[in-house]
């Protein structure tokens, strides 16, 4: 499994806020909010694909004990991701 680098957040300025108004003036005056763009994509979207079946599958190998952990797999891949993500910083 490689880990996604792909993930670029979104940069915000934070502004200072103007103080709350009593209750009163709050009624009065219509408030707005608004969403950046990336969360306005993540709304959007349904839940990623499952597989059920493959899940269920593993659950019961690790129930029977017939699950096996590949620890030098999973080093590898992280140790390649972390390449990956040191290589895409490089070229930005």
């Amino acid at each position: 499994m490689k880990i996604d680098s792909t993930y670029n957040p979104a940069t915000t300025q934070i502004t200072s806020r103007p103080a709350a108004r009593p209750s009163n003036e709050a009624s009065s005056n219509a408030e707005s909010v608004s969403l950046s763009q990336l969360a306005s994509t993540f709304q959007g979207t349904d839940k990623p694909p499952v597989n059920a079946a493959r899940i269920q599958e593993i659950k019961d190998a690790i129930a029977q004990g017939r699950f096996k952990i590949n620890p030098e797999a999973i080093a590898d891949g992280l140790i390649q991701s972390a390449r990956d993500l040191l290589d895409s910083q490089r070229k930005a």
